[in-house]
């Protein structure tokens, strides 16, 4: 019993270890303690029993063979990648997966618009989530010139009729938008800067959405504006507390499925079968790791 105490301690440790890398830094480079102890437990507790739900919706998804896509947008540094990776955190990733497309290559960016997303979405049983979408469109290409003026307009004249055929054909789509403030996203980077497990991060893109932060504003603004549907809203998360946001994300998703907890047949473990004639061979020491720690 001791064993499998530690063994659920050690999985529990993960999230502590997600904490311990999400720490920010203040405007000299140094860290930022960690929350007090109350704050943390009730933190872990809130986050443990909503991802107690996410295990139930992905049964229900897979018993009822359902199809969910969600989106998730944001300004770089919004905690877009955090909340995904506590969704995903105990979940079966051939059921729940990720979809985070790099920039369309020459062949793609001949292609129609939404065609390399349209393979990314999911068959019956299944939970995909974007890590940015086709959205790139009304944000970061816009913004940079990476579309013309009629790609831009044509997004939006299409996009409505792409996802209201998402929706039609059995797709349940639902849209989050990261909201955080120029402040909050300025001690990020800062955070980025100054820790090396983290530099990797870092992009000229993110570099330049700082530079162009007003651009950006605007150009969100019209995006809600114009592809907020009845159909597929847009739900905006307040971001600035990434622990926050991560549960109130979280719940929101939970709210918006009529899952319900999926019974399952006891499960037995079966007695190993052991045999008088096997004898397991011993592993030569030139095989195995190292034991430093």
């Amino acid at each position: 019993m001791q064993r499998m105490a530690d063994d659920l301690m050690d999985s529990y440790d993960e999230e502590l270890e997600l904490e311990i890398d999400d720490r920010d830094v203040d405007e000299n480079g140094a860290r930022r303690p960690l929350v007090d102890q109350a704050a943390r437990h009730s933190y872990f507790k809130s986050l443990f029993q909503l991802q107690g739900e996410l295990v139930k919706l992905q049964d229900w998804v897979q018993q009822s063979r359902e199809k969910v896509v969600i989106l998730f947008e944001g300004r770089d540094a919004a905690g877009k990648g955090g909340v995904i990776k506590r969704i995903t955190q105990r979940l079966n990733p051939r059921v729940a997966r990720v979809a985070a497309l790099p920039a369309p290559n020459d062949r793609e960016r001949t292609q129609w618009y939404f065609q390399r997303y349209v393979s990314h979405l999911p068959a019956a049983g299944e939970i995909v989530m974007f890590d940015r979408s086709w959205y790139n469109r009304a944000g970061v290409e816009h913004v940079m010139g990476f579309c013309t003026d009629a790609e831009y307009e044509e997004f939006f004249r299409s996009v409505p009729e792409f996802e209201k055929m998402l929706v039609r054909s059995g797709i349940r789509l639902i849209k989050y938008w990261f909201s955080i403030t120029d402040e909050e996203q300025h001690m990020r980077f800062l955070g980025r800067i100054h820790d090396p497990l983290k530099q990797w991060k870092l992009s000229p893109m993110d570099l330049q959405s700082r530079v162009r932060w007003e651009e950006y504003t605007k150009a969100k603004e019209v995006m809600l504006e114009r592809t907020h549907i009845p159909e597929a809203p847009w739900w905006v998360v307040p971001a600035d507390d990434k622990k926050k946001a991560r549960l109130n994300c979280i719940s929101h998703l939970l709210s918006q499925m009529p899952y319900h907890e999926v019974a399952h047949a006891e499960v037995v473990l079966p007695e190993r079968v052991r045999n008088p004639d096997y004898f397991r061979q011993p592993v030569p020491e030139a095989l195995i790791v190292p034991q430093i720690y």
